[in-house]
């Protein structure tokens, strides 16, 4: 390894060690708070709720002031070809964090799978420009740091809402700044920043068919989106197996904050 690439791999590591310790705080703080209160139930654990839905109005008004805009003009000059393009690329980047997940979630097939798209894709895609695996009809996983983490028994934490990132938890927050960000390629880049940014806009743009029917769910925008994303981190971590219960559970809920 070069010096350069030290270095860099030194700075990424040092400030996700600094930000896992910062919400494992959280965490320890969330404890006590737990003990003392019995009105949130253990799938929808959110003692942060006040901050975290000022977090979210933040997010929301970067997104409608800034980001939804530039992603708007990104949408009209980018052909659809390079749009399918750009998120290929970043989706074979991801594949390789997959296969290495599926390997410490000792899920050989799931890992094979992904390697070999990550082969075919890296060359005969060029670069992972083209999917040629799912044309060979090699079947894409989602695995990540945090689901390793659940499928060894560490639990979520309460739930986290993060400026400019999102919906997370203490467990899938510490992941996300650490392992994945050491085994995305992306970030070993000089222009890496970049390449954050672009993937973001393509990851925007590519929300604007679901963005009106999200709106009709409830009128309490925070609500439905914890609920929503909390199922399917669920869903990820169990590879689809969701309870019925829990799925008419989350229906009901859903229900009836569109009735408020």
């Amino acid at each position: 390894m070069s010096s350069a690439n030290y270095k860099k791999l030194s700075k990424v590591a040092t400030t996700r060690i600094l930000f896992v310790s910062l919400v494992l705080f959280l965490s320890a703080c969330s404890q006590s708070n737990h003990l003392s209160s019995n009105s949130s139930s253990a799938s929808n654990f959110d003692p942060y709720e006040q901050t975290n839905r000022r977090i979210f109005r933040l997010n929301t008004g970067l997104d409608k002031v800034l980001v939804k805009p530039m992603a708007k003009v990104y949408k009209a000059v980018t052909p659809e070809v390079v749009d399918n393009s750009v998120s290929n690329f970043f989706n074979n980047l991801d594949d390789v964090g997959s296969a290495f997940n599926s390997l410490l979630q000792l899920k050989p097939r799931r890992a094979l799978a992904d390697s070999e798209r990550v082969l075919l894709n890296s060359t005969f895609g060029v670069a992972g420009l083209f999917d040629v695996a799912t044309v060979f009809g090699i079947e894409r996983y989602e695995e990540d740091f945090g689901q390793t983490m659940a499928h060894w028994g560490v639990k979520s934490g309460p739930y986290l809402m993060l400026p400019f990132f999102g919906p997370s938890t203490v467990r899938d927050a510490s992941a996300k700044f650490t392992v994945d960000g050491l085994t995305n390629l992306a970030n070993y880049h000089d222009e890496s920043l970049a390449f954050t940014a672009l993937n973001l806009l393509d990851k925007r743009a590519d929300l604007f068919n679901d963005e009106e029917a999200f709106k009709n769910i409830s009128n309490d925008q925070y609500s439905a989106l914890r609920d929503l994303w909390l199922q399917r981190r669920e869903a990820l971590i169990r590879d689809g197996k969701i309870d019925e219960k829990e799925q008419s559970d989350l229906i009901d809920e859903l229900e009836s904050l569109e009735d408020e």
